[in-house]
């Protein structure tokens, strides 16, 4: 059951280390008081935004699809009680969450960079 978490776990990872570098930029843009609005850049998060987007969505239904396979498919999930489906299932919806955020990040961003 636990190689199909695997691509969840690198799409996340990598969302998380996006919004790091994100969070570092932008901490560093209020320290040295300059704005950060130009088209380029905000292009480039566009885009970042966009990707990490896709690939955030691409790895929760996939992992929904095994999940739902594994538990009402193939009783997987009841034969073996030890591997603990529902904390995959938690997982799975966490994911979704963070997709729909990223997604109004990334609505976010397009409109920001409309502005520009």
């Amino acid at each position: 059951m636990r190689p199909y978490i695997g691509y969840l776990i690198a799409s996340m990872g990598l969302q998380a280390l996006w919004s790091f570098g994100l969070a570092c930029l932008d901490f560093y843009a209020m320290w040295i008081k300059r704005d950060l609005r130009s088209a380029v850049l905000v292009s480039l998060f566009v885009v970042g935004d966009w990707v990490t987007a896709t690939l955030s969505l691409a790895a929760a239904c996939s992992s929904a699809g095994v999940a739902v396979l594994f538990d009402r498919d193939v009783d997987y999930c009841r034969t073996y009680i030890q591997h603990a489906c529902h904390k995959y299932e938690i997982s799975i919806a966490f994911a979704f969450i963070t997709w729909l955020l990223i997604a109004i990040s990334s609505l976010v961003m397009l409109w920001l960079l409309a502005s520009v």
